[in-house]
C-alpha cells in the first residue's frame, strides 16, 4: 500500500524531526536516510523486526514528476461525487513537492504498521502545509479529515 503527501512547499522535513515525533508517539523505528544537494531522497524507517517502511521525497523542478501530478488531478477531475474534488486538484496541481511511503507487504502488527504510516503522512503534510492520500481510503487533510473518499 502506498501513502503519498502532496505540500505546495519545497521545504525539507528533517528525518531527526519525523524520527523524534515518531517516538515521541511510541513508535521505535530507526531512520535511515539518503539525499544530494536538495535534501534526502529516500528513506526507511526500521523496526526493531521486520520489513521497513520506505519513503521517497520528490521535488517537482528536480524530478520528472509532473506527468504523476496530472494524472491525480485527472482522476480528482473525475470525483465528482465529492464536494473537494475540486479543491483537491488545484492542491496536486499546484505540489511542489511530493512524499512517497511504501508499507511493506507483510507485518506481524498490521494496525500498529497503520498508526505508524498515518502518523508519518498526518506529520509531513502538517510541517509542509499539505494533503496527503492513502490508497483505498482517500484523501485527508493534514489533520486526518476526510476531505474524499476511494471506492
Amino acid at each position: 500500500m502506498w501513502l503519498r503527501v502532496f505540500s505546495p512547499d519545497t521545504a525539507e522535513v528533517s528525518p531527526a524531526d519525523l524520527a523524534e515525533h515518531l517516538l515521541a508517539h511510541g513508535f521505535a523505528y530507526e531512520p535511515h536516510f539518503k539525499g544530494d544537494t536538495h535534501g534526502w531522497t529516500t528513506g526507511e524507517l526500521r523496526p526493531p523486526v521486520g520489513s521497513p517502511v520506505m519513503l521517497a521525497r520528490y521535488l517537482t523542478k528536480e524530478d520528472d514528476l509532473r506527468d504523476d501530478l496530472n494524472a491525480y488531478a485527472a482522476e480528482l477531475e473525475t470525483q465528482t461525487y465529492s464536494p473537494n474534488h475540486g479543491m483537491l486538484m488545484e492542491k496536486v496541481i499546484q505540489t511542489k513537492q511530493m512524499v512517497t511511503i511504501r508499507k511493506p507487504v507483510a507485518h506481524a502488527d498490521e494496525a500498529a504498521l497503520d498508526r505508524l504510516c498515518d502518523a508519518v503522512v498526518s506529520f509531513l503534510a502538517r510541517r509542509l502545509g499539505g494533503v496527503y492520500q492513502i490508497d483505498s481510503r482517500g484523501w485527508f487533510t493534514a489533520d486526518g479529515e476526510l476531505l474524499l473518499q476511494e471506492y
